[in-house]
């Protein structure tokens, strides 16, 4: 066995104290260390062009980043998204020429790379809604153009709903005040070269999932709920509350359901007298031209797909917010059976529900964001963008902010 003495014994444990640290946080250093080796997997991958040429990369890890950094690839910019969830890890990667449009990456429009290690999100996380409702309107070719040419974005997820549109100066000078902690009602972005005021809010308890709750919570008091079809027995969870969601035996009925919706919403709320408001209080950002065309996503799309108006193979599809209740009516009228043989798309743990998420979306639509019924709103799944269907999803919001104030 060898010893140590003197300054050899100190060295030694000295080393021993630096291996020792190095394993208890090991699990910290490959957090910190993944983005970084799998950001390089991914540069290695680009293409590259003559070593005379020159252009940039844009690298942006959970919200931090880094550049703009020299490459060899002409005027092109190439920027790096990585998007560190909890279950699992992405890069994205997006390349864009001097007038940032996207130039295809061999035959994509987007070089995605998955890893399956769960990582903690590095640096501050961006605001979703905001990057998704950029995404769509560059996607469309609105960025650089001025707000009223743009489109707003009503993003249906389970647990919150989130509206995004462009509003005019005037209007972005009169958002109300918000309390310490809480996100502001607009956010200013250059994009394009052009200044954006965007007026974004995300409604928590209020993505459809939530909001089954919200109403059956505002039905209680009886041992049935209006809103759930005959034959349906049972109850419904939700962020860890119980309501009661078995069908009368006379059946769901839309306009007490409606009702029930309405009230949910809370579209009557005391806040709203000083100024105009969507529902529960908040600040509708004062409407407009950057209001008048909707694309509406995610929950919205896939019930119209399953309830068979719009076709669940289409990237996007024209309809308006009487669609939903006209097939919301149809719905209510049906028990379980009946619903099942019916409409054959729906799950079988949604089923029960069909009649409930049609009736909240229409009110949705109209009761809270004020939308005509017979106004054309736009179902978005994916978006066209020269001979490519691009799915409308934050990391390109990021990319094309990045990029644009580079």
């Amino acid at each position: 066995m060898r010893r140590y003495s003197g300054a050899g014994a100190r060295q030694q444990q000295q080393t021993e104290a630096v291996a020792d640290r190095v394993h208890r946080y090991r699990r910290v250093l490959m957090v910190l260390l993944s983005p970084v080796l799998l950001i390089s997997f991914v540069l290695l991958l680009m293409p590259r062009a003559p070593a005379s040429a020159s252009g940039g990369v844009l690298l942006a890890v959970g919200g931090r980043r880094w550049g703009p950094r020299a490459v060899e690839d002409g005027l092109n910019k190439y920027a790096v998204i990585f998007d560190a969830g909890s279950s699992g890890s992405r890069v994205h990667v997006y390349c864009f020429d001097e007038n940032l449009d996207l130039v295809p990456i061999g035959k994509e429009i987007e070089l995605f790379k998955q890893a399956t290690a769960g990582l903690r999100a590095l640096g501050t996380q961006r605001s979703e809604e905001i990057l998704q409702a950029v995404t769509i309107n560059y996607l469309l070719g609105k960025l650089g153009k001025p707000y009223s040419n743009t489109v707003g974005v009503v993003d249906l997820g389970g647990g919150s709903v989130q509206m995004a549109y462009a509003i005019s100066e005037k209007d972005a000078a009169k958002a109300p005040l918000v309390a310490d902690g809480e996100d502001s009602y607009v956010k200013e972005l250059l994009l394009k070269g052009t200044t954006y005021y965007l007026y974004v809010h995300s409604y928590l308890h209020y993505g459809l999932l939530a909001a089954r709750g919200e109403i059956l919570k505002a039905g209680e008091g009886s041992d049935y709920s209006d809103c759930m079809l005959e034959g349906h027995l049972g109850k419904y969870n939700y962020g860890g509350n119980t309501f009661e969601a078995s069908g009368s035996p006379s059946g769901a009925s839309y306009s007490k359901c409606r009702a029930l919706a309405v009230r949910a919403l809370k579209v009557d709320e005391p806040a709203c007298t000083h100024m105009k408001c969507t529902f529960g209080g908040v600040w509708n950002g004062g409407g407009g031209d950057g209001q008048k065309n909707l694309f509406v996503a995610s929950f919205f799309f896939d019930r119209a797909a399953e309830a068979g108006f719009v076709d669940p193979k289409a990237a996007v599809a024209k309809v308006k917010p009487s669609d939903f209740e006209e097939t919301a009516r149809r719905v209510c009228k049906l028990n379980l059976k009946d619903a099942h043989a019916t409409y054959p798309d729906v799950s079988e743990e949604n089923i029960p529900y069909l009649c409930i998420d049609l009736v909240y979306q229409y009110t949705l639509l109209v009761d809270g964001f004020g939308v005509d019924p017979y106004q054309d709103i736009t179902l978005v799944k994916k978006v066209p963008y020269g001979d490519s269907y691009v799915e409308a999803a934050w990391p390109l919001g990021s990319a094309i902010e990045i990029a644009s104030s580079s």
